[in-house]
């Protein structure tokens, strides 16, 4: 049974199976979980970040938490990843984002961590500029190379995808034709050098918030056929074939995330056909906020969603979709999802 991590508004919901049923448990009540990550080699070792608290760890699949932040300067973390390939014993190096925008390294399993100082120091950083508060700008997303130790990329939301070849030492500023505002960027281990974002860019320029880069970030393309909403904001892979992928879309950053104005969608598209609008299994799209999504190596052709109607599932490769029969606590709903992983 697949498990899944979800950064709900109030609370890291897990979902596992009991006795055949699917049942949601909530961890870190009380906190605003942003972004979830697990340990590609030590699955039971899981880091969640938080808007108000910092970090937190567990070293048991989420059953106990400790925090864990020193040396994070700010408590509002919005992005978490964990490398397969840069190891520290029975860890992998942790890297953090945060508002304002800066990003650290934890190199002890999250107990302690530095900043990566350089990232602040780019030319385009004095402009980077998140609208809801644009006084400020955060790291909405950190990628990790699946096949180079040390390739990171960031997203600052919004201005700017800069890319690191040293493990965040150094970086390269964003390049003039690449994503301006990537909310998720993904790659795949089956197609070295390729990279997905799934951009808020299309709000502003239609047709252009799908993002591909075939040379790892250096030149981008945007191959948006078939797209009639143009806010992007999840993306996931096929684990089993990196031109199958799903992206949720809304028409703008209020129906994506404004429940009084929700209204999104998902697409898929496989190989080089244009993009299709899937509808079969899920909600209908007036009311539903932009989903999350996630894929995991263990299940080839499986997607999961997760939004404020409900989490989601295919079985063959996002064309259709059936909604999770999930036993939640007594008086809780789920509300919007901030972040979803699925790990096996």
């Amino acid at each position: 049974m697949t498990t899944l991590y979800i950064a709900l508004n109030e609370a890291l919901a897990i979902v596992s199976s009991h006795n055949g049923e699917c049942q949601a448990d909530l961890h870190l009540g009380g906190s605003q979980p942003q972004c979830v990550a697990v340990d590609p080699l030590r699955p039971e070792q899981i880091y969640c970040g938080t808007f108000d608290q910092g970090v937190w760890y567990s070293s048991d699949a989420g059953r106990s938490w400790q925090h864990v932040d020193e040396g994070i300067t700010s408590e509002h973390v919005m992005s978490v990843a964990v490398s397969a390939l840069e190891r520290t014993g029975n860890s992998g190096v942790v890297y953090a984002g945060t508002e304002p925008s800066a990003l650290f390294r934890s190199e002890d399993g999250g107990r302690t961590w530095r900043e990566l100082a350089a990232l602040r120091q780019l030319p385009s950083a004095p402009t980077w500029s998140f609208p809801p508060r644009p006084y400020t700008s955060h790291i909405r997303w950190i990628t990790l190379d699946p096949l180079l130790p040390g390739r990171v990329f960031a997203a600052a939301e919004a201005g700017a995808l800069v890319r690191s070849l040293d493990g965040g030492e150094h970086w390269e500023d964003r390049q003039p034709d690449g994503p301006f505002d990537t909310h998720t960027l993904i790659m795949h281990r089956l197609a070295p050098n390729r990279l997905y974002s799934a951009a808020g860019d299309g709000f502003m320029w239609p047709g252009k918030g799908f993002v591909q880069s075939d040379d790892g970030g250096t030149t981008w393309d945007r191959p948006g056929e078939g797209l009639e909403h143009h806010y992007l904001w999840s993306v996931a892979a096929d684990p089993a074939d990196p031109s199958t992928l799903v992206i949720s879309a809304a028409s703008g950053p209020r129906e994506a995330h404004d429940p009084r104005s929700a209204e999104s969608t998902i697409y898929r598209r496989a190989g080089l056909r244009p993009w299709q609008q899937v509808r079969v299994g899920l909600p209908e799209p007036r009311g539903a906020l932009a989903s999350v999504l996630a894929a995991n190596e263990a299940e080839p052709g499986v997607f999961y969603a997760a939004n404020n109607q409900g989490i989601f599932r295919s079985d063959n490769t996002g064309a259709t979709w059936e909604a999770l029969p999930i036993r939640w606590p007594a008086g809780t709903r789920p509300g919007r999802a901030h972040a979803l992983v699925a790990i096996a």
